[in-house]
């Protein structure tokens, strides 16, 4: 009982607001030290969980690069490269995106993507550019409403791609769950049925991005007819954009 110590330690600590590396480390010393540990046993378990878990700090590796990137003109290059492509709209690029990352889970690469990797620095920008192009500068109500579609894309798309692939730990927690409640199922069979579903969202989920774009086609053309500055929202840079 003496050993949950550890768990009050967190909590005391997170509701404190002390930094959390400190509030962990105390809690597994005062851990190892009610479960009779030696300081020396304490300090060595440490450096073995370091050691079984240094993999995990290497998502941390992406993000200053990530920053790097996008201060060599990352997004600038991505909304240009868009800007060029005519038949672009905003829910055609999100659409090829949701098809790549749903493709690329199903065969278990669901790290090839993510908010913080894919979607803030190339898919968003992109996907602003391309209405960009087609209505001018967007007010910022619009710009969030598309930004928030291209985080859904990327949600949806490794969701429901990844319970196709037979190794993916969403399986083996479907068939934990099954087997529990007297189901019993092979990771194959939970696969296959996934493959109905996925097909299913995908083609749902173009039909909204379809509709988003008959939306924005929609908005976006009453307020680029908008005799009054005002009613164009956010900034007012839209003032000008070309009609379509």
């Amino acid at each position: 009982m003496l050993t949950l110590i550890g768990v009050l330690v967190v909590i005391v600590g997170f509701a404190l607001k002390v930094n959390p590396l400190l509030v962990v480390t105390v809690a597994g010393i005062a851990t190892g030290f009610a479960g009779g540990l030696h300081p020396v046993a304490i300090i060595s378990e440490f450096g073995r969980a370091f050691t079984e878990n240094r993999y995990m700090g290497l998502v941390w590796l992406t993000l200053p690069v990530i920053g790097l990137l996008e201060r060599g003109g990352l997004k600038e290059r991505a909304q240009e490269l868009i800007s060029r492509i005519h038949s672009a709209t905003t829910g055609r690029v999100l659409l090829l995106y949701l098809a790549i990352r749903q493709l690329t889970a199903t065969i278990g690469l669901t790290s090839l993507g993510g908010q913080a990797q894919m979607v803030r620095p190339l898919i968003a920008p992109m996907a602003e550019a391309a209405a960009e192009a087609r209505f001018g500068a967007l007010p910022d109500q619009t710009r969030y409403l598309i930004r928030a579609h291209a985080a859904a894309v990327d949600n949806v798309g490794v969701f429901f791609g990844e319970d196709i692939f037979l190794a993916m730990g969403s399986v083996l927690l479907i068939k934990g769950v099954l087997d529990a409640n007297g189901i019993h199922l092979t990771p194959l069979h939970i696969a296959l049925w996934a493959i109905p579903t996925a097909v299913a969202v995908f083609i749902i989920h173009s039909v909204r991005l379809m509709l988003l774009d008959r939306r924005l086609r929609k908005q976006l053309t009453t307020i680029s007819n908008s005799p009054l500055p005002h009613a164009r929202g956010g900034d007012g840079k839209g003032e000008g954009a070309p009609e379509v």
